[in-house]
């Protein structure tokens, strides 16, 4: 056809004018046949938006298949037939019912349908239930939250297979894990001090943070600028799980639990994590609860951790690395950290948490991790007897010779020898390690100022560098530990020294106008057990010197140190406390100190803890049948504790 006469067609049609063509016309059959395919046409596009779920907004996917299941409901409301799982969702939002009328009130007969099927999905949900909801805690001391004045004495757990429980060993007399009052009048009601400042410390936490790592009780929301990042891992709620079971606090215990069992995932957190404070803050966490209770939850999720940390151990000696990313597995040291060497307060830090859960579990995988540590320490020659602060993983060579039993040493001396105590006193290996470290910090480290106090120095290539972090007061319970359970020539050695250290702290405190300790202090001629530089004089809630007070209480029954441990609690209670929380504080040597807006997870894995059994009778949390991990977790001693649960006795 010519262009003209295309362009002429064009011109015509475009016109809207009528002009006779070439064509015939449709016959009505056809007409017919057309408008029937348009219209399916029209139906299968119009179908693809309001008939495919996934191709809808999420709001009408949800309404239209609950939408099907409501009339399936109508048409037989005596069939049980389980709601969508977003049903609870639709039903709770007002935007999303469709089953409210103009005046947003509920349709009656639709209430009472849905009331029907709920009461049938409840009572078939609760006949078939197989996942414990709540540690049967009926069995084992029942300490109510509102009558914490009771002590009923111990009682077994027995636990209940169906339901996710492993009982504890067969044994003529189980440990103490709630109640345990003191019979003083004046130091029952101390403790229940301490109890109210869980509930306020927790309560907070629940209220503003919940699911997070820790709070910001100024603020009245989350920190994300923890050692977890933004992450939520619910670090509070995992490190203070097993501070309210002892407490009694079990209406708590059971929400949290709740959260574990339901949240705590770490398949997909990408960043990095640090394996020390991993361990001791999850892994001991969660192996406490264990412990306690007998909850496979707990078991089943420190493995599930434990798990995301042993990439970090691929090295050519085994000595870890200290961070590792959970979610590519990639390792790698802090830079800072002497040529990127590994630290060994971290990874001498894993050894109790890692063995037991060997034990309970049959992997053996954990407890050969750290055994490999332990050999490689024990054959690597020491510098005066005595371990540098950090190693490389690759070469196994030490870093800098900086000593100490401060921040980047301190806990790798506290795991030598509570190995030993957890083992049952079988593991020599680690009581050797112990008293030769011991023999050289008494020798080279330890020091008494002209004032008379005693203190551990640090050590940095054969120089003292006269101070002592807060950290380090840990050390006198360290050695009043060790000289009651050790019972030999250096018993009465290790106690002198667990006092004078325990003392010194004290004055750290006592010396301060809030009297709380600052984050390290001095041993010089202008100053004794003060700080002297401004970044010194911090105070983020350290439980060590508490930790001390109750050490040193159960074993020497001084009543000095629940005197120090109840000014601790005057002093939080006076310049910590905040209407959201406890808060720490930028300088202890201000009449008003600023506060520095954190609620430390350990201060109710910790702080409150300790101070709880400071206040308890001797039978709660025995230290004949328990051992503390570095983060206040206690975990049964072998062959001394009925709830060691090792994994030959459950089979």
């Amino acid at each position: 056809m010519p262009a003209q006469s295309l362009l002429s067609m064009h011109n015509r049609y475009l016109n809207g004018v009528p002009l006779p063509s070439g064509r015939k016309p449709f016959r009505s059959k056809e007409r017919y046949l057309i408008i029937i395919v348009f219209c399916t046409l029209v139906l299968m596009f119009c179908g693809t938006f309001f008939y495919l779920p996934e191709l809808r907004p999420s709001y009408g996917a949800r309404e239209s298949v609950y939408k099907v299941y409501k009339h399936v409901q109508e048409a037989g409301p005596d069939l049980l037939i389980p709601a969508p799982p977003f049903a609870e969702e639709v039903k709770g939002n007002r935007n999303l019912n469709r089953h409210y009328n103009s005046h947003n009130e509920v349709d009656p007969h639709v209430l009472e349908d849905r009331q029907k099927l709920q009461a049938k999905i409840v009572e078939e949900e609760q006949r078939n239930q197989k996942v414990l909801e709540r540690p049967d805690i009926a069995v084992i001391n029942k300490v109510p939250s509102s009558s914490l004045s009771v002590n009923p004495g111990p009682q077994p757990q027995t636990g209940d297979q169906s339901v996710g429980t492993i009982p504890p060993a067969k044994n003529q007399h189980y440990p103490v894990v709630v109640g345990g009052e003191d019979k003083d009048e004046d130091i029952r009601q101390k403790r229940n001090k301490v109890v109210e400042m869980m509930k306020h410390a927790w309560g907070n936490y629940a209220k503003y943070a919940w699911g997070m790592n820790e709070l910001k009780p100024l603020s009245k929301k989350a920190h994300n600028n923890s050692v977890f990042g933004a992450a939520p891992l619910g670090a509070t709620i995992v490190d203070g799980l097993d501070t309210l079971y002892i407490m009694g606090l079990h209406d708590e215990f059971k929400r949290g639990r709740d959260w574990v069992a339901e949240n705590l995932n770490f398949d997909n957190i990408n960043q990095d994590l640090s394996v020390f404070e991993i361990n001791i803050r999850f892994v001991g966490g969660l192996l406490s609860c264990y412990a306690l209770t007998g909850d496979v939850l707990f078991r089943d999720k420190a493995e599930q951790v434990a798990n995301k940390l042993l990439p970090a151990f691929q090295t050519p000696t085994g000595i870890p690395y200290s961070l590792v990313n959970f979610k590519t597995g990639y390792i790698k040291n802090y830079g800072w950290a002497s040529g990127s060497s590994s630290i060994l307060s971290e990874f001498g830090t894993l050894h109790l948490e890692f063995s037991y859960l060997s034990d309970v579990t049959g992997n053996n995988i954990f407890k050969e991790k750290v055994e490999r540590i332990r050999k490689v320490l024990k054959d690597t020659e020491k510098v005066k007897g005595l371990y540098p602060n950090y190693m490389n993983p690759k070469t196994g060579k030490w870093g800098q010779h900086h000593m100490s039993m401060g921040g980047l040493g301190d806990s790798f001396y506290e795991y030598l020898l509570k190995s030993w105590i957890q083992s049952g006193k079988e593991d020599e290996d680690a009581k050797e390690m112990f008293e030769d470290a011991m023999d050289a910090v008494l020798k080279h480290m330890l020091q008494t100022s002209p004032g008379g106090l005693m203190y551990i120095s640090d050590l940095k290539y054969d120089k003292l560098e006269h101070k002592m972090d807060a950290l380090a007061c840990f050390s006198g319970g360290l050695f009043a530990l060790g000289s009651h359970t050790l019972q030999d020539a250096m018993s009465k050695d290790y106690l002198k020294t667990a006092e004078g250290i325990t003392n010194t702290c004290h004055e750290a405190y006592n010396r301060s106008y809030v009297k709380l300790a600052p984050e390290s202090f001095r041993f010089i001629e202008s100053a004794e057990a003060k700080a002297v530089k401004s970044n010194e004089k911090y105070y983020i809630l350290r439980p060590e010197t508490v930790e001390s007070y109750f050490t040193l209480w159960r074993i020497t029954k001084d009543p000095k140190y629940r005197k120090w441990g109840w000014e601790v609690v005057e002093a939080l209670e006076t310049y910590c406390k905040v209407d959201g929380g406890y808060s720490g504080i930028r300088n202890v040597y201000h009449a008003v100190p600023v506060k520095d807006d954190v609620q430390q997870s350990y201060f109710v894995a910790e702080m409150l803890k300790y101070l709880y059994l400071l206040f308890s009778d001797d039978s709660l949390i025995s230290l004949d049948e328990w051992v503390f991990n570095s983060e206040a977790h206690p975990l049964p001693i072998k062959g001394h504790n009925a709830y060691y649960r090792p994994k030959i006795e459950s089979s």
